[in-house]
Formats: C-alpha cells, sequence, structure tokens
C-alpha cells in the first residue's frame, strides 16, 4: 500500500497550482495567470502531522468544452480523481458558485470519494470569508476559506484532509523505490514509453510538439521492483524557448534529471543523435545520474545485417563522454524491448550506489601503477600515496598525491578505466577528487 493521495480538482485559474505549491514548500507547478496552464498532474510528497501523503495537482477541469488540450486536461482529472483516496475541491470565493463548479461538484460526488471543499482567494481574510455560504449549496459539506497566495487558512483544511486518510499500513514508507527520468528531445516518445510502461493513457499525448510542459511523477510497481517514473517537458533549444511557461518547463526538466537515481535518455532512431541529444544527456553525465541511452522507434528504422551494431558505434562515436552507458533499442509504439528496461534500471541504479572498501579500491590502484607508471614532468614524477571512496551517486573516489599539476587527465581517465574494469561501474559516471598530500606524511 502506498502513501495516502490526494487529488486537487477545480475549473482552470481558481489557484490550485498556487495552493500546490505551498504544500509541498517548493515551486513545482508552473503558476501562471493564464487558465489551463497545468496541463498533466503533477505529483509531489509532502506531509501533515508526521504522516506523509502524495499531492496531485491537476489541469482545470472544463465540463462543456470540446477543444482537444481541455478535454483532454478532463481525462486526466479524472484519472487523477479515480487513483485519489481524499479530493479537494478547489473554488474561487469571489467569482462564487459557478456552472462550472455545480458539474464538477455533481462529477465529484459520484466518485464516492472524501471530499474537501475550499473556497481560495480569500486574501482579504476577514471579508472575503463571508462569501463561502453560497457554498453550502454545492451539497458536499463544510467549505473552507483560505487564501494560497497568503497562506492563510490553510492549517483547517490539511486537518480536515489528514481526518480522510485510510489507516496507516507498515509498508508505507520504502526506501526501495527507483526514481527514472524519461528525458529527450520534444517529440522522441518519451510520454509513449511511460503509457506503454503503465498501461493507461496517463499523460496527455498528441502530435503537437510540447505538449507536456510539466514534469509528472507516476509511481510504478512490476515484478522488477518498484518505481517513480518522472516524464519530463522536451527540452528545446535555447533559442526556442520564448515563452516563460516554456522556460519554466526546460528549468523542470533539469530539476527532473536532478531527483532521479537513473535518466532514460530517448533517442529517435530516425534522427540519430543531434547536438541536442548530446546536450541533453551531458545535463544528466554532469549531474552523475545513472544512464541508459535508449533508442525509441526501431520498429520505423530500416536494417540490415550489423546494422544494430553500427548505430551503437555512432551513437558511441558522438556521445564520447557516454561510452560507459547501456545502449537498447525499443519501440514505445509496439512496446518492443519495453521489458528489458527494468533489469537495466535495477543494474544501472546499484552500480550508481555501489561502494567499494577502502582496501579494495587501493589494491585496484597499486595495480594500475604497477602496469602504467604515473606521469613526470621536469623529472619529478606524481605520486599517489592512496585513495578512499567519499560518497555514491555517482561513485566518487579521492586521490591523495604527492602533485595535482602532475595528476594529467589522460592518467585519470586511465585511472577510471582500471576501475570500470574491476568494478564495473556500468551506466553511472565517476568522479575524482584530487587532493594534495605531502611527501614526508606518506
Amino acid at each position: 500500500m502506498s502513501k495516502p493521495i490526494v487529488a486537487i480538482i477545480g475549473k482552470p485559474n481558481v489557484g490550485k497550482s498556487t495552493f500546490f505549491n505551498y504544500l509541498v514548500g517548493s515551486r513545482i507547478s508552473i503558476v501562471e495567470d493564464t487558465p489551463g496552464v497545468t496541463r498533466d498532474r503533477i505529483y509531489a510528497e509532502t506531509n501533515w502531522r508526521g504522516r506523509n501523503f502524495t499531492l496531485i495537482d491537476t489541469g482545470g477541469i472544463e465540463p462543456d468544452s470540446e477543444d482537444i488540450i481541455l478535454s483532454q486536461m478532463r481525462e486526466q482529472a479524472n484519472l487523477a480523481i479515480a487513483m485519489a483516496d481524499v479530493i479537494i475541491f478547489l473554488t474561487d470565493v469571489r467569482q462564487g458558485v459557478t456552472a462550472a463548479d455545480k458539474e464538477i461538484a455533481l462529477m465529484l460526488k459520484k466518485s464516492k470519494k472524501p471530499i474537501v471543499l475550499v473556497c481560495n482567494k480569500a486574501d482579504n481574510y476577514e471579508k472575503d470569508k463571508q462569501g463561502i455560504y453560497e457554498f453550502y449549496n454545492l451539497g458536499i459539506g463544510e467549505p473552507y476559506a483560505i487564501s494560497a497566495t497568503n497562506a492563510l487558512g490553510i492549517g483547517d483544511v490539511l486537518d480536515a484532509i489528514y481526518e480522510h486518510f485510510p489507516e496507516k499500513t507498515e509498508n508505507e514508507e520504502d526506501e526501495d523505490i527507483i526514481k527514472v527520468a524519461v528525458i529527450g528531445k520534444p517529440n522522441v516518445g518519451k510520454s509513449s514509453l511511460i503509457n506503454k510502461i503503465l498501461g493507461e493513457k496517463r499523460t496527455i499525448v498528441s502530435n503537437i510538439a510540447g505538449t507536456t510542459r510539466d514534469a509528472i511523477d507516476t509511481y510504478f510497481e512490476n515484478e522488477e521492483g518498484k518505481y517513480i517514473l518522472i516524464d519530463t517537458a522536451g527540452i528545446r533549444k535555447k533559442n526556442k524557448v520564448n515563452e516563460r511557461i516554456e522556460k519554466f518547463s526546460v528549468m523542470r526538466s533539469l530539476l527532473a534529471v536532478e531527483r532521479a537515481d537513473v535518466c532514460l535518455m530517448l533517442i529517435d532512431a530516425n534522427d540519430g543523435v543531434t547536438d541536442q541529444d548530446a546536450k541533453i544527456a551531458g545535463e544528466a553525465h554532469e549531474a552523475g545520474k545513472g544512464i541508459i541511452i535508449v533508442v525509441n522507434k526501431w520498429d520505423e528504422y530500416e536494417k540490415t545485417t550489423g546494422t544494430l551494431e553500427k548505430y551503437k558505434k555512432e551513437i558511441y562515436a558522438k556521445l564520447s563522454y557516454l561510452s560507459y552507458a547501456p545502449i537498447i533499442f525499443i519501440s514505445a509504439k509496439t512496446g518492443q524491448r519495453v521489458d528489458k528496461l527494468f533489469p537495466m534500471i535495477n543494474h544501472v541504479a546499484e552500480q550508481n550506489a555501489m561502494r567499494i572498501s577502502t582496501s579494495v579500491l587501493n589494491q585496484v590502484i597499486n595495480e594500475a601503477i604497477a602496469i602504467v607508471q604515473p606521469p613526470t614532468d621536469k623529472g619529478k614524477r606524481l605520486k599517489i600515496f592512496y585513495g578512499t571512496q567519499a560518497s555514491t551517486k555517482p561513485p566518487t573516489f579521492v586521490i591523495f598525491v604527492n602533485s595535482k599539476d602532475l595528476f594529467h587527465f589522460s592518467y585519470e581517465r586511465y585511472l577510471i578505466n582500471q576501475f570500470r574494469k574491476e568494478f564495473g561501474l556500468e551506466g553511472t559516471p565517476i568522479r575524482i577528487i584530487v587532493r594534495e598530500k605531502l611527501d614526508k606524511e606518506n
């Protein structure tokens, strides 16, 4: 049993994202004074009275809209309602009860889920909260006046939500979950891959480039393990990022990489590795994340004998700094080899979190020194005294030497290759920090 799930539902522009951001304590949802800005469900973990729960921010419901995006937003909100243990129905106290509010209230009552009715934008709190009484006419219980912008009245709402939580289970908190970010340029198939994995239309999929504007977290469990899948907005080239909303999305995609344990770097088989792919993959590499290169749309690519190996070589030639990353060829549309992703994700996550004992590490360093002597400069030779692992995710090693200037990049690369040869460390960057230690201390 996972943590309780709370969905925030309401028509567009009633302040759902502002309320959501306040509760989770960070600016995760895009906040823009434009109806319909939050188009997919946004997930975050938060806590009240010692109880962790998952909060979902949804796109606003437009009950009668025929617009393709708005109708899909309505579908996403319905999915959030189906998943939720408790629903927050957010309204605008200044607008009063609208026809849309009445239709949404009717839909929520049919769900049979606990509903907490919240009247937002009571910014002049004492005056505006007098306007809540007409909301009793919705027939879904006591309305709570709040100001999400000014953080007024929110504690009472959280108390009301808490009362509706299901009883806590023993395995509610789970540290074995692997966070997986699906990254890549727009229209490479990120949402399609996640939909294929989940077997449901969870993120809006359309042929409008850039449809997924937010990073979406989805809990997923199968026989291989437990995962949080993070579907990111496609990172566009900087000269194409004009709107403020698009800038938020690029920022959020990079933050999604930061939160992940493993990044699935999607590449379009028909396009090959583009400069944009190299930039995105570089962000994951620099962030020290486990990386799997996933070539999507492989079913569409014309193949002859040796095509796969030739394609791999081309990828590594263009992404030479990712020579440690495994490559898998899939089709998100047909599901080809999608099931092979999870053993790879588990393996790369383990490699990224690997810890090596100091004695074993120094044994490998000494053997490496015996095979290839450290470099010299003007008669002075580099001495490596010892090394130790400082941290994981990625594996980071501190090497103590007599002179940092003598520790050339080429020898660092040689040592990293020896570490990979002995320990594996597939799919993860390796970092080396060089520290000077005086000869006499040896």
